[in-house]
């Protein structure tokens, strides 16, 4: 007897996955996308951890420039020569001593999962945002005040307050390079994760029966069962009335 209609109405809510040998081909190439898939996803992982580092760095930039600008502050003040003693500027000198050692603090000890990010130790960062492990390159600046140029700044001689507006330029310009990088790895991940999309959509055709196809072939194949069981009762009905004739009993 044909497969029952509760079968079939079984088989049609299993799995609509193919197996492997209704097209080896097709499951190859599937595979190969499942992979792209798995390293683009990586990579929108490795670019997030990048970016995370970045804004580590920026905050980190955000604050060096606020003392800078209490360093500039003081500078000015300082400048009041015909207000201020000697011993005044002094005193301005020691809270600019205290922002600098401020300063070497967060270029020393800011750091991303142990990477060092402004003492001037780390090379270019790679982050890896694509299955082949290419992808960008981030890179911090070296924010010691040696590098700055104002390791021997005082206000208790002659200074120029351009030294400072130096020191907050490259702050600046540090900091809209990390924005810079920030953008570009963004989009990188933006790319990344509309590629494996694409790749999961054309993986799915590929593995994915045909629904509608497939519905279409359960109700043919319903319509076939239930005419053969009329068929088949047809058949014993005409046995029945055959039976009944030889047996001189009323049809």
């Amino acid at each position: 007897m044909s497969t029952s209609i509760s079968t079939v109405n079984n088989n049609y809510n299993a799995s609509f996955v193919r197996r492997t040998a209704d097209d080896p081909a097709g499951s190859a190439i599937a595979q190969k996308h499942q992979s792209q898939v798995k390293g683009y996803n990586q990579g929108t992982r490795n670019g997030e951890d990048g970016i995370s580092a970045i804004r580590t760095a920026d905050e980190a930039l955000s604050n060096i420039t606020g003392s800078l600008q209490r360093i500039r502050e003081l500078s000015v003040q300082a400048s009041s020569t015909a207000i201020y003693s000697a011993s005044d500027r002094k005193g301005m000198q020691k809270e600019i001593d205290q922002l600098k050692e401020h300063i070497t603090s967060v270029a020393r000890d800011t750091q991303f999962n142990t990477k060092h990010l402004l003492d001037g130790s780390m090379a270019d960062m790679h982050l890896a945002l694509n299955p082949q492990g290419g992808g960008l390159s981030i890179k911090t600046e070296d924010m010691t005040l040696e590098n700055l140029g104002i390791k021997d700044y005082s206000v208790t001689g002659k200074f120029d307050i351009k030294t400072i507006d130096d020191a907050i330029d490259k702050v600046d310009s540090a900091r809209a390079s990390l924005g810079a990088q920030e953008s570009a790895v963004s989009s990188s991940i933006n790319v990344g994760n509309a590629t494996a999309e694409n790749l999961v959509s054309s993986t799915s055709k590929i593995e994915d029966v045909d629904v509608g196809q497939y519905v279409t072939e359960q109700k043919k194949g319903q319509v076939m069962q239930q005419y053969n069981y009329f068929v088949q009762g047809q058949q014993m009905q005409q046995q029945q009335n055959m039976i009944s004739k030889m047996l001189g009993m009323p049809v």
